[in-house]
């Protein structure tokens, strides 16, 4: 069907918006539909189509846009996935690391131990807004690029870390390097896709990090027995070859990553899609959503001020703070809690990635079940309600001496503990009403699980082991009270679009409908 014949009302108004920031986007650069783009000299820009020309671009088929989508798909994700899945090594090969005498070799404690896990989500947490500010400003083509740069060396020269001195700085400097990572790459799929596709593409972006968890094991299986290679330890050329292969993939993100849509090629000069593609990318998203059509390259202080008062956001950020607490638990200790059922030091690495084989498949199910239907909500809630019942079932099963049930329980409660999570974003990132308040609540979200990191570093202590009861028992805390805001979340927007529709039919609510488009009035379930 061709778009934009018959399109009514608020509808007309965003497309001839549309257009007209189209023909005008050389003569005034301040409008964009990425950050970071305006600095661009206009004839590196993708060429912009005159007003007839526009009018007949809106002419496209399903079956083009589906190709072209397809398109965008091979451009972006791969790298951005590849990002998060050197993140991921590099923030969890301390937990194989352990089963190499790395706290032995430095002579820490296990408090100590905790203490830098906690510093490393510290650094994230301190610098993730102000990070966010500048992706805004410069886009993701050069920010995601210089961060990965940055981690990736600081986590390759960790290896050479003396002592508790080194460990914790560098721990620190590597949280500080990797703030704002996440929420960069969960705002640049906001900006490239329609509302409708995002939920699949955040599942498939915290596929990178999955990926990374399932065969973290599997690479410490094999790395680690390099111990005495050159006088090094094994987790040292752990640190080594990661940390490399992280600088490797920062300078492919360089090359690769196309600079914005006005701008839609590499570093390289790769030309990823025509002047015809460029306009229909460009026209589809604002077409789906106006407000993405970016006025400026800074965030103002009123979307700072609506996003940090917007009670709806706190239900989705409570529960990332309480339910993801114990992931950290398990990339830290969970090859230890596998070694203590009476399984092998270096077995236990691979042991572990089971879960997370699984669990990368259910997250990727999850997303496009949730995109699918249409809903999030109470995939959400789904995925909460079935962490809190495997949580309960390991806290039962610490006494049991049947050590394939325990690690099977381990094993699920693991393929579970973030299925959620994806989604979770995605929602919130769909009820944002501006680009700017999406930037600075996806980087809320993700402080929020970095301060779930910082509550989850301290669940298992030296005393508690190797049963480590009141840890399991704080876990089953934490995921109750997932459950609740959970429930939360997914009441207030029904109660919200109950009272929308109420007032609409009691003829009340058209002062309120003139101030939002017709199609973003309701909330997302």
């Amino acid at each position: 069907m061709p778009r934009g014949d018959t399109v009514p009302g608020a509808l007309h108004r965003a497309v001839n918006l549309m257009k007209t920031a189209s023909t005008a986007w050389i003569d005034a650069p301040r409008y964009s539909l990425l950050p970071g783009q305006d600095d661009a000299h206009p004839t590196e820009r993708c060429p912009t189509l005159n007003d007839d020309e526009v009018q007949n671009e809106l002419d496209w088929s399903d079956e083009e846009e589906r190709r072209l989508v397809c398109k965008l798909d091979m451009v972006i994700m791969p790298l951005l996935i590849l990002g998060f899945y050197a993140l991921q090594l590099d923030r969890g090969n301390i937990g194989n690391a352990l089963t190499d005498y790395f706290m032995e070799d430095l002579h820490l404690t296990q408090l100590q131990f905790n203490v830098g896990q906690q510093l490393l989500s510290a650094g994230i947490v301190i610098l993730e807004i102000p990070s966010n500010f500048i992706l805004y400003r410069i886009g993701p083509q050069k920010w995601i690029s210089g961060q990965i740069l940055a981690w990736g060396f600081v986590a390759t020269f960790q290896a050479f870390q003396k002592g508790l001195s080194g460990y914790i700085s560098t721990r620190f400097l590597l949280g500080l390097c990797e703030a704002g990572f996440i929420p960069a790459g969960l705002y640049t799929i906001t900006i490239f896709y329609k509302r409708a596709e995002t939920s699949k593409r955040f599942s498939y972006f915290f596929l990178g990090n999955l990926a990374a968890a399932a065969s973290t094991g599997l690479i410490g299986y094999g790395i680690l027995q390099m111990r005495g290679v050159c006088n090094l330890a094994g987790w040292q050329w752990l640190f080594i070859i990661e940390g490399l292969f992280t600088v490797i993939i920062g300078l492919l993100f360089i090359f690769l990553f196309p600079q914005s849509l006005a701008q839609p090629k590499s570093l390289l000069g790769f030309h990823y899609f025509s002047p015809r593609e460029c306009e229909i990318l460009r026209q589809r998203v604002i077409h789906d959503d106006p407000r993405k059509l970016q006025k400026t390259n800074w965030i103002g202080w009123e979307e700072i001020k609506h996003a940090l008062s917007n009670w709806r956001v706190y239900p989705h950020i409570l529960l990332t703070l309480v339910a993801m607490a114990p992931n950290n638990t398990f990339s830290s200790y969970a090859p230890t809690l596998v070694g203590s059922y009476g399984y092998g030091r270096l077995v236990s690495n691979a042991l572990v990635s089971v879960g997370n084989w699984i669990a990368l498949v259910l997250i990727a199910s999850w997303g496009y079940m949730a995109d699918r239907l249409g809903v999030r909500g109470p995939f959400v809630f789904l995925g909460v309600l079935l962490w809190w019942g495997f949580s309960i079932g390991n806290l039962c099963l610490i006494h049991s001496s049947d050590r394939r049930a325990r690690y099977v329980l381990l094993v699920l409660g693991m393929s579970v503990s973030q299925v959620y999570h994806a989604v979770n974003g995605s929602w919130l990132a769909l009820n944002s009403r501006s680009a700017g308040e999406r930037s600075i609540t996806m980087a809320l979200f993700i402080m929020a699980a970095n301060c779930a990191a910082i509550i989850g570093s301290q669940l298992f202590q030296a005393e508690d082991k190797p049963l480590y009861r009141k840890g399991w028992s704080a876990i089953v805390g934490l995921t109750s009270a997932g459950l609740v805001f959970a429930t939360l979340a997914n009441a207030q927007y029904r109660l919200l679009n109950k009272r929308m529709k109420r007032k609409e039919r009691d003829g009340i609510s058209g002062e309120h409908a003139e101030r939002l488009e017709a199609h973003t009035r309701y909330y997302h379930v």
